[in-house]
Parts: structure tokens; C-alpha cells; sequence
């Protein structure tokens, strides 16, 4: 039997949890989200890494379906809810296929079922609007984790791509950190400050998660997670969910990326757009300059890498499929999970190692926040504090 074919195997019992996939955005862009034009019932390759036929071939059990909206907006909340009606949307429409997820146990249901556990993450503080009572409405909503900064900080909390403003968490950023604990919300601190990191992992009673991160040690880009941050993973009970996207997994991606993103602005456009439009100044660009390619390997680097420094109990897998333009050569598409798993079979990964990385780990920490929040809930009730009370 092949690697490739033991990793299908393998997926087939344990599949891919993945923590990040950007879907609802790339529907809102190219569509405004009608899902007839965007049919993921079928191939739409020309369009979206993402399908479901394809998230099959990846051997895909549960997905967080990322409803993230830019930071630049003037009211993010409608547009957050906006993405959330198109997740459960989508739900509603491919049934036999997808299956609501707001627990562990839900995972495990989806997966006994033969479908996709399909679960939420608002992607940036900037979604609650400093309101704590945003905060609970979209736990109600289905929510189960907040990534605390998108790429521009908040007002309590320092992200990674920005310049440090209150130089991690304020006091109301750790109010929200410990309501989220209280909720049962997981914290998730891809995209924040290294400061931010460590401030939430002090303030933070229940596991956190990187929902897709990678290794600043293997490439030196802030979005990715320090070595000193991995080795508290242990202590917290929390995780680290690789990501793929080439300019945090390969050092010479990140020089190239940069200038193309300058290159985007200057012919007006946001640098992540993947819009049709801005991907023929892309190409434009890559043909003058070519791209340096990740591959597979790449990826596996950085896995091998953060076992060392975490453990195998804290790993997971986060693609950002649909939030990238550009992927690694053998992760093209949702439907690539089993290349990085054939790859990391080959550096002697054993099955009860891989399993926990694909499924276990993820299914662990959801329940572990669970737990957490039934204490904390015993305990005390809903926040009521406010930005201005805590931090003036």
C-alpha cells in the first residue's frame, strides 16, 4: 500500500478538522452570496478551492467556516451576520453533506453520519464592536471561536501586522478573553501580536487555538507563532493548527508577497482581494516576477517543527483555503489533505500521531472549552463591563 493511499485510509476514520477555511468570504466577493452562481454541490475549481465533492476527496470530517469581514468596514457586525446566515445557508442546502456543529459532541455525531461538521469562527475583535453583549449574540449564533485580531489591531488588543497600540491585551481585551472562557467560546489568537499571545494565555482559563498558524522559527514572519508561545500550548491544553498559505510557510514567499500586495494597492485594490479583477494584476506581476513556490514539504517542516516545540496533543491542521491567493504545490485545494499526510507518513508520523493532528486534537479542545465554561458558569454570570469602564 502507498502513503498516499494509507493517508486515505486513515482519513476515512480521522478526518481533517480543519480550523479556517474563508468560503463565505470568497462568496460574498464574487457573488454576494448566491449560491446558485457558486453551487458547491459541484466542481467549481474555476472559481474556489473549495466544493464539496472536493472536500471529500480531502477527507474533510469538520470545517470552521471562517465569517470573517475586513476591519475596514464602517459596521462590521451586519456584515459578520450577513456571513453567518450564509454558513448556515449553506447547511441548509447541502444536508446530506454538511451537518451544524456547537460541540464536541456534534463532531463526533457529524462524523459517525458520514458528514461534514460544520462549525463558525468570527475572524477578528473588530466583529463585536467592543460589546461584550455582540459578543454573547454571536455565541448564540453559533460562534465557537473568535480570532481576537484580524490584520489592523482593536481597541484592546495588538495585532500582529500592526504597530503595538495598548501592547497586548487591555484590561477590557482580557475581560473579553475571560467571557469568552465563560461562554465557551474558544480563544483564538492566530493574526495577534506575539504580546497579545502571551498576555491571553495569562489571562485565558480554558484552551486557546491558533485557527492557522505556523512556525516563526521555520519562517520568520509575525504571523506566525514563537517558540516560547508553543511550548505553554502543553500547559494551556490548547492547539496549534498549521496553516498553508505559501507567505507564512516559506521564506522567500514572505519578500515576494509583500511587494505584490504593494502592487495590488497601487492599482487600488486591498491586498487580499481575490476578486477576478485584482488576480489579473496578480498575474501580471508573477509572470514579471515569479513566485517562489511552496510545497508540500514546506508545510511538513513546519509540522515537524512545532511537534518538537508543543507536542503532538496541540497540533491541528488550518488551510485558509479561500482566504489566499496562492496555495503550495500538493495543497492546491481542499481536496489536498491527503498529500500532507502521505508526506508526514514518509518522516515516520505514526497513525496514533496523525489522528490526534487530523481529528482528535480539535475535538479535545472543543470539549475541554466546554467543561470550562459549565464551571465558570456555576460561578458568575454574563459580563457587564464595558471598553470605557475598564480601560477609560
Amino acid at each position: 500500500m502507498t502513503s498516499l493511499e494509507r493517508a486515505r485510509e486513515l482519513l476515512a476514520e480521522f478526518p481533517v478538522a480543519d480550523g479556517h477555511n474563508d468560503l463565505p468570504w470568497a462568496l460574498r466577493e464574487q457573488v454576494r452570496y448566491d449560491l446558485d452562481a457558486r453551487d458547491i454541490a459541484t466542481s467549481q475549481a474555476a472559481h474556489l478551492h473549495t466544493d464539496i465533492p472536493r472536500l471529500r476527496a480531502g477527507g474533510v470530517g469538520a470545517q470552521y467556516w471562517s465569517v470573517y469581514v475586513r476591519a475596514d468596514l464602517p459596521d462590521p457586525v451586519p456584515a459578520t451576520l450577513e456571513q453567518i446566515d450564509c454558513v448556515r445557508r449553506l447547511i441548509d442546502r447541502h444536508p446530506a453533506d454538511l451537518r451544524a456543529a456547537l460541540t464536541a459532541a456534534d463532531m463526533e455525531a457529524a462524523r459517525e453520519q458520514g458528514r461534514i461538521a460544520s462549525l463558525m469562527g468570527a475572524e477578528g475583535g473588530h466583529s463585536i464592536a467592543n460589546s461584550l453583549g455582540t459578543l454573547r449574540g454571536l455565541y448564540e449564533l453559533g460562534v465557537r471561536y473568535m480570532t481576537l485580531t484580524h490584520n489592523d489591531n482593536v481597541d484592546w488588543a495588538d495585532s500582529a501586522t500592526d504597530e503595538p497600540g495598548v501592547g497586548g491585551l487591555s484590561a477590557f481585551g482580557r475581560e473579553v478573553v475571560r467571557e469568552m472562557n465563560r461562554l465557551g467560546m474558544l480563544v483564538d489568537l492566530s493574526h495577534v501580536a506575539a504580546t497579545t499571545m502571551r498576555d491571553a494565555l495569562d489571562a485565558s482559563s480554558a484552551p486557546v487555538i491558533f485557527s492557522h498558524s505556523s512556525a516563526r522559527a521555520v519562517c520568520d514572519h509575525p504571523r506566525n507563532v514563537p517558540d516560547d508561545v508553543l511550548e505553554r500550548l502543553p500547559a494551556n491544553g490548547g492547539m496549534a493548527m498549521v496553516t498553508f498559505v505559501p507567505k507564512f510557510v516559506l521564506q522567500a514567499a514572505v519578500e515576494w508577497t509583500a511587494a505584490a500586495g504593494e502592487n495590488l494597492r497601487a492599482h487600488g485594490f486591498f491586498d487580499l482581494d481575490t476578486t477576478a479583477e485584482a488576480m489579473k494584476v496578480h498575474r501580471a506581476f508573477e509572470e514579471a516576477n515569479p513566485r517562489p513556490v511552496a510545497t508540500v514539504a514546506t508545510v511538513a517542516d513546519h509540522l515537524d517543527h512545532m511537534r518538537e516545540a508543543a507536542g503532538i496533543d496541540h497540533l491541528g491542521i488550518g488551510g485558509d483555503y479561500d482566504g489566499t491567493a496562492f496555495t503550495p504545490d500538493g495543497l492546491n485545494d481542499v481536496s489536498g489533505y491527503p498529500n500532507l499526510i502521505a508526506e508526514l507518513l514518509d518522516r515516520g508520523w505514526s497513525t496514533t500521531d496523525l489522528a490526534k493532528l487530523t481529528w482528535k486534537n480539535a475535538v479535545r479542545v472543543l470539549g475541554a472549552a466546554e467543561d470550562v465554561s459549565r464551571a465558570l458558569q456555576a460561578t458568575r454570570g454574563p459580563s457587564h463591563a464595558t471598553i470605557d469602564s475598564l480601560d477609560g
